[in-house]
């Protein structure tokens, strides 16, 4: 039996939002390996062997989907949103790297899904319309320190930011510190989104003005997307829109 491995994007939530590709993937597996409320979204089967593990075991998680392909068995390896953006992917190809050369021969492919930032950003209208950048700010593989020299940068740049893992209970300061930068840097009332469980029963969707954000609006299951300069809102009877135009002005030093 030739095994193989499929690293697959769940999506933000909704089944609708998961992918046909990786929906066949999964009907084809013999073995689901990831963290545990991920493999609960997938519905049981018997044929299914399930292997769920914890938050924080990316390496050893993708090390034994490794081990499982090379055995011959065919792995899905699932993440939310989309494998490659702060998720599995890179675990896998990490562990694949330091691993035994036999690894390298091994069928492995990335399945993609929609990420938390675009589906929150399809809610909110177009924020991300022009140019902007994505940023973690979980400080657990990075330190601080960069996180803020990237948070400076891309306002600099006047990107739109999208912001995952904003504020967890173990460390419920970053976000504070990084929107108080953000209010110290901008000194403007630029849109701010709140996006929580995007295509799920706990949606929830928030738009503010950055003075008035406040660190407590966002928790882990959070997708905060701060507006570039530019940012529009559009306030209608149903909620508000917000969008980026796609053109943006010439510096004037360049003109």
């Amino acid at each position: 039996m030739t095994g193989w491995l499929a690293v697959a994007g769940l999506g933000p939530g909704a089944e609708a939002l998961v992918t046909p590709e990786v929906t066949e993937a999964l009907a084809r597996a013999s073995d689901l390996v990831g963290y545990a409320p991920y493999v609960d979204r997938v519905a049981p089967r018997s044929d299914l062997l399930r292997h769920a593990s914890d938050n924080r075991v990316e390496l050893e998680r993708a090390r034994l989907a490794l081990e499982l392909a090379a055995a011959g068995r065919r792995v899905v390896l699932v993440s939310s949103g989309d494998p490659g953006v702060f998720a599995m992917a890179a675990a896998v190809f990490e562990a694949l790297e330091a691993g035994p050369a036999a690894w390298r021969g091994l069928d492995i492919r990335v399945l993609p899904g929609v990420t938390a930032m675009l589906a929150a950003a399809a809610r909110a209208g177009a924020p991300l319309g022009h140019d902007f950048c994505t940023l973690n700010l979980s400080d657990n593989l990075k330190p601080w320190s960069l996180i803020e020299t990237r948070l400076r940068l891309a306002v600099e740049a006047d990107f739109a930011i999208a912001l995952y893992n904003p504020r967890s209970q173990a460390r419920p300061e970053g976000f504070a510190r990084a929107l108080a930068l953000l209010q110290a840097i901008c000194r403007d009332a630029r849109p701010v989104i709140f996006a929580r469980a995007v295509s799920t029963g706990a949606e929830s969707l928030r738009v503010l003005r950055l003075p008035d954000a406040t660190p407590e609006l966002a928790d882990m299951r959070t997708l905060v997307i701060v507006g570039s300069s530019q940012t529009r809102v559009i306030d209608r009877p149903a909620g508000p829109l917000v969008y980026t135009p796609r053109s943006a002005a010439v510096p004037a030093e360049a003109s």
